[in-house]
């Protein structure tokens, strides 16, 4: 059995504790926003937050998260203020990813989306280097250069 909360709800699933979390969110509990990509934490497609931080889910078993906050994507808005059942509207930052046109095929984004609004909660003002260095998704259409645009627009505002 595996405890853990996913967007303010707890979940109590009958899994194995080496089950990848990326899995048991997709598979068990039915949110679908979290991507699989690699399946080797190196394309950042299935980034969540565990207690705020940035974490790729596809390397992250269930033992691991036993009792943590977990956020994904569908999640966001209420975890930044708003409520289960009356969200506040987007994210900043998923406002700023709609202000910049940033999604093309759009497969990595909600991973990109979580791991920039980590960062950001950590550095929120970054340079164009520290965005390079924290930022560590891939996004095969090479939305970097909008990506950047949207975080510097997030920092100043």
């Amino acid at each position: 059995m595996a405890t853990f909360k996913v967007n303010g709800i707890e979940h109590i699933l009958d899994i194995e504790p080496e089950m990848p979390l990326l899995w048991a969110i997709r598979d068990e509990i039915g949110l679908t926003g979290t991507k699989f990509g690699c399946g080797i934490a190196s394309c950042g497609a299935c980034t969540v937050h565990i207690n705020g931080k940035a974490v790729r889910s596809c390397v992250t078993p269930v033992s691991a998260v036993e009792g943590q906050e977990i956020t994904t994507i569908e999640g966001l808005a209420v975890a930044l203020g708003g409520t289960a059942t009356s969200p506040p509207g987007l994210a900043a930052v998923q406002q700023a990813w709609i202000d910049h046109q940033i999604p093309q095929c759009g497969y990595c984004q909600s991973g990109m989306i979580m791991a920039v609004s980590s960062f950001l909660a950590e550095n929120p003002n970054p340079s164009d280097a520290e965005i390079d260095a924290g930022i560590t998704n891939i996004c095969r259409c090479g939305s970097y250069p909008r990506v950047r645009k949207a975080i510097h627009a997030l920092a100043n505002a």
